[in-house]
């Protein structure tokens, strides 16, 4: 049984593959208290592996695209199993953890790393991608881990003008390495 929070259809608003369409499956529960956090990722219900493929299947069709987010959707032991029900689904999954919590992937799982207060340097070199949120500052204490990563993403927390301008100024500084990631998905009122 995996506890979360909502299931529900939208398009992934960060990153890469921003604008895709995507069933997000929101696991309840993380292992940091971010204060800047705007996630509800509290228990809502719980559902097997079996309900759980049904529900993207009603709220999603055919989509391909699933995102497994949180919270950390690595802290609960069932993850792993989800993914691999997923993928037997003919889904493509991706996962957007904080980095903390070391675990082996398959190779086509898409995994995104945003790290906040630490990170597995193993889980910083699995990533496809690494998102940094710029709060005040862009954090580069974490940019080493990321070394061999050609891009790394700035994600102005919460769309505030202020972190906006710190990105931008940034990744405009550091043109070969730094993309802006803003949440389009709150720009344009989707979940």
């Amino acid at each position: 049984m995996l506890q979360l929070s909502e299931i529900f259809y939208s398009i992934q608003g960060e990153g890469t593959w921003a604008g895709t369409p995507a069933v997000f499956i929101r696991l309840s529960g993380c292992n940091l208290a971010c204060d800047f956090c705007d996630t509800d990722y509290s228990t809502k219900f719980f559902a097997g592996c079996d309900e759980i493929i049904a529900m993207v299947r009603e709220k999603g069709g055919d989509c391909p695209m699933v995102v497994l987010t949180g919270g950390e959707p690595l802290a609960q032991r069932e993850t792993l199993e989800l993914i691999e029900a997923l993928r037997r689904d003919g889904r493509r999954v991706h996962i957007e953890s904080n980095g903390t919590i070391f675990t082996e992937l398959p190779d086509d799982v898409w995994l995104c790393v945003s790290p906040k207060e630490r990170v597995d340097a193993r889980m910083a070199r699995r990533a496809n991608e690494a998102k940094l949120i710029v709060d005040r500052r862009v954090p580069v204490e974490h940019l080493q881990l990321f070394a061999e990563k050609p891009t790394i993403l700035l994600q102005p927390e919460g769309n505030k003008p202020s972190n906006i301008a710190i990105a931008l100024e940034y990744a405009k500084t550091h043109p070969q390495r730094f993309r802006l990631s803003l949440q389009t998905h709150k720009f344009i009122g989707a979940p």
